[in-house]
């Protein structure tokens, strides 16, 4: 299973590593309880930074990094106006990884052994940004690939009352978090996945649309995209290909184009 992870993780990054060239961006850090703690910022033109922007996390996979991450994501690239943030995990033990050696994040709060260390990241990140940029309160969002969208499912569960929309490719809301804020979700997966079964990603599709109050049918949005309409603004939308477990190189603007649409609720 590790090698097949490897394989599959570095397939994703060589699919999506042919994206336009990038600004370097800032490297900020955080004492987080005597630890140090990394991100990847890219903010707007100065000239631009006295009114208020969209903020939006990124948060790479298991095995991943935030330099990575930015060049695959490119999020900064789609939404100049926006302040984007490539979060560094820590060393992390995972099913992939039981020694953890490769870094990643926590996927429940509580886990035993890490304290809560990701979720205190993203709570003094989230204060420090505040008073670097002018950020608007109601267009803050959290995206990932793999365990970096199990944390953002698990943002999602923890701190949802903050986080406008989310972006979720190849992850999964893991037990026992529940969803309680409803919120715009795109997902998107690979049927042919073989790290995290497509399978287990429909059940938290499910779970989605129930807190969502998108549970009616659905219309179709494209290819291999299904829309599902919430009387409560905050509608899921789900983009499943055929692939395994990927980052598909249209994921980026997708995800942009999501969060342009969705507001906090």
């Amino acid at each position: 299973m590790k090698l097949r992870f490897s394989i599959l993780f570095h397939f994703a990054i060589c699919m999506v590593a042919a994206g336009p060239a990038l600004a370097q961006g800032t490297v900020m850090t955080w004492n987080v309880e005597g630890v140090k703690r990394e991100a990847l910022v890219f903010s707007p033109a100065p000239a631009a930074l006295a009114i208020k922007h969209p903020l939006v996390f990124v948060f790479h996979g298991h095995g991943g990094a935030m330099q990575t991450a930015s060049i695959g994501a490119h999020i900064q690239t789609l939404w100049p106006e926006a302040v984007v943030v490539y979060p560094q995990g820590l060393l992390t033990p995972s099913k992939v990884d039981p020694q953890g050696q490769r870094p990643g994040w926590q996927v429940t709060a509580g886990q035993t052994g890490l304290g809560d260390r990701d979720l205190k990241f993203f709570d003094a990140m989230l204060v420090t940004l505040r008073q670097k940029y002018t950020i608007d309160d109601e267009r803050i969002y959290s995206t990932g690939f793999s365990n970096g969208a199990i944390f953002s499912y698990l943002l999602w569960a923890e701190r949802g009352k903050t986080l406008a929309a989310f972006g979720i490719c190849a992850g999964r809301l893991w037990p026992p978090e529940q969803l309680t804020e409803a919120r715009a979700v795109l997902v998107i997966g690979g049927e042919a996945d073989p790290v995290l079964p497509f399978s287990l990603q429909q059940q938290s599709i499910e779970a989605d649309r129930q807190v969502d109050h998108a549970t009616g049918p659905g219309q179709i949005c494209g290819p291999g995209c299904t829309l599902y309409p919430s009387g409560t603004h905050t509608p899921v939308v789900t983009r499943i290909h055929p692939g395994s477990h990927i980052y598909p190189p249209w994921a980026p603007p997708a995800i942009v184009q999501f969060f342009k649409l969705h507001k906090h609720p």
